[in-house]
């Protein structure tokens, strides 16, 4: 007997074989069931198809899915109205037509249930393709709905799908950041943003409160993703983009109005932000605060509450609270009685080398910019930021300098600091107290600004440019120092290397003429060009 021949078969293109016989079979029972209502039974074998362990066939069996009941729901053959058991309904005396479109009713429930275990698979391509096939049904239950919904308030969104989905994606064991990141497309249809919104705000508060309160990174960190994300309109005319038509009283439907919205987006960060947040979140959360949440809030005076307790915590916390604060008291009359106080003790070392330096430096620019501040406040701050500035790097230095003359330019008072000549002699006897936490109580309008006249002899050529600058008058024309506030160690070398030498470098000997000088030289000894 011969022997038989081993077949060359590449697993890879086998495998791929497989993948497309399995889309065909299923386009082929897809098509029988939407010919014909006699091959009903076929739509076990596609949804069994969503239960597959293989990442091609299982996207497949997601497309054919998507693609069957989305035409169901078109044609209006889902069973319309509350769905009881199977068994119940198809027990009573209804016509062929009506158990029907029970059976296929079930049947869609069945898939959507899979679809949405499905966003929590290990591969991301199968978590994407569910939801896309669930926003499709969602776009499809808008338009032909399955409930009778309160036509008042909800008119014929699929509410309760968007929940389900919002469940699936603030999951609180998973990291579902990518994929909220896919969502964030749909995000921009203005009802699909209410209903997300609202979704959002009745899931935390029912999670949180079901873990009393305490810390769920994971949890809490979806939720801060899919919410960061959200675009809020600033016009009502913007409001144009929606996953359903809605046909009738348009302008009387809630997810149609700007105000709506704007307390729908209120109650859920003021939901979010009662709770016990993880450390990090803190500075994620301030960083946007000013221009992601406060312009989009109904009331922003609610917010006062967690910005100043951020405010009290020091460090950098305080630091990214200011932006809101910022807002509070310049848009909304805040009355922060000590304000000042506590903006003067972030003053610390280590302000010159945070990252948010230049936001820091840029709003205490704006928060001493008042002529109305008294003259003992001015003061504290410049003796305060002069004394820092010993041990600041140079970069920090070229910035700092000309932000305390700009204080004394805005306050004439304030110039007995550097026109005090008898302060040289007592140095160690300088009555201001770096220790004192109230400015009012430190002493600063007794002293004065030895500490520039040292920076003086400061090695960087530009620090010791900058601080003998006050030796000069001082003109009222203030200094911008916007583009100094991001200045780097790296930008100050940058730029003196590039910097060009307007005088010639004076050398230790005499520059050649020719090339042998004469026969005298050393060159003439050894060389001869003859």
């Amino acid at each position: 007997m011969a022997p038989t021949k081993k077949r060359n078969v590449n697993p890879e293109s086998s495998g791929e074989d497989r993948a497309k016989r399995s889309k065909l079979d299923l386009d082929s029972k897809i098509e029988q069931i939407l010919n014909s209502k006699k091959n009903a039974n076929n739509v076990f074998d596609v949804i069994e198809s969503l239960q597959t362990s293989k990442e091609k066939d299982l996207v497949s069996a997601i497309n054919a899915c998507s693609k069957l009941f989305y035409t169901l729901l078109e044609r209006q053959d889902l069973y319309i109205g509350e769905l009881l058991k199977e068994e119940e309904m198809m027990s009573g005396e209804r016509s062929a037509e009506e158990k029907y479109s029970i059976f296929m009713r079930h049947r869609y429930n069945s898939c959507v249930q899979l679809l949405l275990e499905h966003l929590d698979h290990d591969s991301h391509l199968i978590k994407e393709s569910a939801l896309c096939a669930l926003m499709k049904f969602a776009a499809g239950e808008g338009n032909c709905p399955l409930q009778d919904l309160d036509w008042s308030e909800h008119y014929s969104f699929p509410r309760e799908l968007i929940q389900a989905v919002v469940e699936r994606l603030l999951s609180q064991t998973d990291d579902m950041s990518l994929l909220i990141s896919r969502f964030q497309d749909f995000l921009e249809m203005e009802d699909v943003r209410y209903y997300v919104v609202s979704s959002v705000r009745e899931n935390v508060g029912q999670v949180m409160d079901k873990n009393k309160g305490a810390v769920a990174p994971i949890y809490q960190n979806n939720v801060f993703t899919l919410i960061s994300n959200i675009n809020m309109p600033s016009k009502e005319t913007e409001m144009t983009n929606f996953l359903v038509k809605q046909e009738a009283k348009h302008k009387d439907w809630k997810a149609a109005k700007l105000k709506e919205h704007k307390r729908a987006f209120e109650k859920m960060w003021l939901g979010f932000l009662k709770y016990k947040l993880p450390g990090n979140m803190y500075k994620k959360i301030l960083v946007i605060l000013h221009d992601s949440i406060l312009p989009h809030m109904s009331k922003p005076t609610l917010m006062i509450d967690f910005l100043t307790a951020a405010y009290d915590v020091g460090g950098a916390i305080s630091l990214l609270a200011l932006n809101g604060l910022f807002v509070l008291i310049h848009q909304h009359n805040l009355d922060y009685p000590d304000f000042y106080k506590k903006l003067y003790n972030l003053l610390e070392p280590s302000i010159f080398h945070v990252k948010y330096r230049a936001r820091f430096f840029n709003l205490s620019n704006l928060f001493l910019s008042s002529t109305h501040l008294p003259v003992y406040l001015v003061a504290a701050f410049a003796k305060r930021l002069a004394r820092l500035a010993l041990t600041a790097p140079p970069a920090a230095l070229v910035m700092v300098l000309p932000f305390i003359y700009n204080l004394i330019r805005r306050h004439p008072a304030s110039r007995v600091l550097i026109h005090r000549p008898s302060a040289i002699d007592d140095l160690c006897d300088d009555p201001y107290l770096m220790g004192e936490e109230d400015p009012a109580q430190c002493h600063a309008l007794e002293s004065s600004l030895w500490e520039i006249q040292t920076l003086q002899r400061h090695y960087h050529p530009d620090v010791s440019k900058a601080a003998m600058s006050i030796n000069k008058p001082q003109t009222e024309q203030e200094t911008d120092i916007s583009e100094l506030l991001e200045l780097t160690a790296f930008k100050l070398l940058e730029r003196e290397v590039m910097s060009k030498q307007t005088k010639a470098v004076a050398l230790e000997f005499d520059p050649a003429i020719e090339l042998l000088q004469g026969g005298g030289g050393v060159l003439g000894k050894h060389f001869c060009l003859e």
